[in-house]
């Protein structure tokens, strides 16, 4: 499979999708959610790979979002 030309606005819904999921399986499953990740958006895992380390090192939603206070 080909990469697809993806926006920064596109990896970053795919990013924000990836980390819902993986948060969304019980327990856990990295390799599921890769799974359901490639198959949404009909992207390579490799790709998947490459946006999941951009999000990542760049800090993508929802990983920027502060957290509540807990006071």
């Amino acid at each position: 499979m080909s990469s697809k030309r993806l926006t920064t606005q596109q990896r970053k819904e795919i990013f924000l999708n990836l980390v819902e999921t993986q948060d969304a399986l019980n327990p856990p499953n990295v390799r599921q959610s890769y799974e359901v990740v490639t198959e949404r958006y009909d992207i390579s895992e490799d790709q998947l790979r490459q946006i999941e380390e951009e999000g990542l090192d760049n800090e993508w939603p929802p990983l920027c979002e502060a957290a509540p206070n807990s006071l």
